[in-house]
């Protein structure tokens, strides 16, 4: 914790000054002590409570002088955050595969939804970009901080043939080199690392690379090329991937339906639709972990399986520890001023009740409300 006016702390001065003060006072009043002929009359006078109760509202109030002193001095906490200087590319798989029904109620769906929280859990932090891959890979989002365009984007996927995941993998770091000039286009030979990077060590670029996928890739470029590629300018991609290994039907409405070149048409994608019979065989449904995974290590990334949206929602929240973070100084003296200001209002709160209950214990009647003097 550090302080922007660390010379206001001088204010907590007060507190030992006061108990110093009352310290010297009441042995002044030992000093004028008098003599009396029944100590049972000093005793019905005295309040009905114990030393430690009166002690009360005197320890609630220097408490909150404290709490405010320190409140006065500004107080500010390092947290770690997202660098904004940083790009995340969101690498989702629009295959076929991922009307699947194993996933409620499509993976497709799921997976936007899940993605779209992420987004938000990173509002105002690195740019996001988004890119979808089936037979080939497009960018559907440059790198933004306009997370509704993201949102909107991630509401209106469709689906197509194919899974080109090294595709996805080049598309991402070629848009993430048009944001950061420390990252090589794909185009430009680079040498790559000796040896492969840990997931916890340093020197990675702020940037990385987020892929999701079902399947196993189809065409395009070498999965693993790409990772070599992303390894030699210092990018991560963190891999997950996405579903069960049960077979289950595959259904998507027509609004996820990709009609154009390369797409399913007919309105609809169930059993029997668009070329496929729906039974989700075993070549559309696979996930090529080990692929996966070998992506993860090339890269200093990580990989994650999920086969539900619980687990897709687990996994995208614990990828932002692994991005870069830098720290952010966050004020607290408005939390030290309220519960300073509550700490007094407590201490004389309890002063007042105390009051009542001394006056009720000894007999006294209320007091009245001072009335008019007469004219």
């Amino acid at each position: 914790m550090s302080f922007t006016w660390p010379w206001a702390l001088l204010a907590l001065l007060l507190v030992p000054l006061v108990l110093l003060l009352a310290w010297g006072l009441r042995r002044r009043r030992r000093r004028a002590a008098i003599r009396v002929a029944s100590i049972t009359l000093v005793r019905q006078a005295l309040p009905m409570r114990g030393s430690w109760a009166r002690r009360i509202p005197a320890a609630l109030l220097l408490t909150g002088v404290a709490v405010l002193a320190v409140g006065a001095a500004r107080p500010q906490a390092s947290v770690h955050v997202p660098s904004k200087s940083s790009t995340i590319m969101l690498a989702l798989d629009v295959s076929g595969s991922m009307c699947s029904t194993d996933v409620y109620p499509n993976r497709i769906t799921a997976a936007a939804q899940q993605a779209g929280s992420f987004v938000d859990s990173l509002r105002g932090g690195p740019k996001i970009g988004l890119v979808t891959f089936a037979g080939t890979a497009g960018v559907l989002v440059p790198p933004t901080d306009d997370t509704r365009a993201l949102g909107d984007a991630l509401t209106g996927l469709t689906t197509s043939r194919g899974t080109a995941i090294g595709q996805a993998i080049i598309t991402s770091l070629d848009e993430i080199a048009k944001v950061d000039p420390a990252v090589a286009p794909t185009g430009v030979n680079l040498a790559p690392p000796a040896e492969p990077p840990s997931p916890d060590g340093g020197g990675f670029a702020p940037d990385a690379i987020v892929l999701l996928t079902d399947g196993a890739n189809t065409q395009g470029a070498d999965p693993q090329l790409a990772a070599r590629l992303a390894a030699a300018r210092d990018v991560r991609v963190f891999t997950i991937g996405f579903g069960t290994r049960n077979p289950a039907p595959l259904v998507c409405p027509g609004s996820q339906l990709n009609d154009g070149p390369g797409g399913f048409g007919g309105g609809g994608f169930g059993p029997g639709a668009g070329g496929f019979d729906g039974r989700g065989g075993s070549s559309l449904l696979q996930i090529d972990e080990r692929a996966l995974q070998q992506i993860a290590k090339t890269t200093g990334g990580t990989y994650h399986r999920a086969q539900n949206a619980d687990q897709l929602k687990n996994a995208l929240d614990a990828l932002p520890s692994r991005f870069s973070l830098v720290k952010q100084n966050v004020d607290l003296a408005s939390w030290f001023a309220g519960a300073g200001g509550l700490l007094v209002a407590a201490a004389v709160g309890v002063s007042l009740w105390q009051g009542r209950v001394h006056d009720r214990s000894s007999g006294r009647p209320p007091r009245a409300p001072r009335s008019a003097p007469p004219p």
